[in-house]
């Protein structure tokens, strides 16, 4: 697999998913939940294409084809967020997701892979928390399988981002 250089390309992937998340509601119930994945850029990972910089606007929030590899830890593949019972959150409850974005533990206690800003979002208010899980909970579901998780020492099965880690020796 190729690996695709990271710098550049996250700030690329970040504007290209603004571009291709769906207009944001005025109002309405999940207008709160939408904007805060909108400001917290869930998009610029987990669109399909946005980390290649070509979002597409069928796979907003379904999960990403494209990994992030820390070198000797692994590569991870953002997850689908949307509701889909296979290949995304539909049997997560609205308390799991929201335990997941503050602790950053999954329900079956996998911890998340550590490009998720999880400490950043533990700061979100109750309110919050709750308004995003509502408007994951309310997306169209997707069916889209993402590669899964390799180890350090297995063969990632789709492309990624090698993370440059620091004071970490170039490889």
């Amino acid at each position: 697999m190729t690996t695709l250089a990271f710098r550049g390309l996250r700030a690329a992937a970040m504007i290209a998913s603004l571009a291709a998340a769906p207009a944001l509601a005025q109002q309405g119930p999940n207008a709160r939940g939408e904007y805060l994945a909108r400001i917290m850029d869930c998009g610029g990972c987990h669109t399909g294409g946005a980390l290649a910089g070509q979002p597409d606007p069928r796979l907003h929030l379904a999960g990403s084809q494209i990994g992030f590899g820390i070198p000797e830890v692994g590569v991870f593949y953002p997850p689908n967020l949307t509701p889909d019972r296979e290949t995304g959150l539909g049997a997560w409850s609205e308390a799991d997701i929201v335990r997941a974005v503050r602790t950053g533990v999954r329900p079956d206690g996998r911890v998340l892979a550590p490009m998720m800003p999880w400490n950043n979002y533990a700061a979100l208010t109750d309110a919050d928390a709750r308004a995003l899980a509502r408007y994951l909970r309310a997306l169209p579901p997707v069916r889209n399988a993402t590669p899964a998780m390799v180890g350090g020492t297995q063969a990632p099965t789709a492309p990624y981002l090698t993370v440059v880690v620091p004071g970490a020796p170039p490889r």
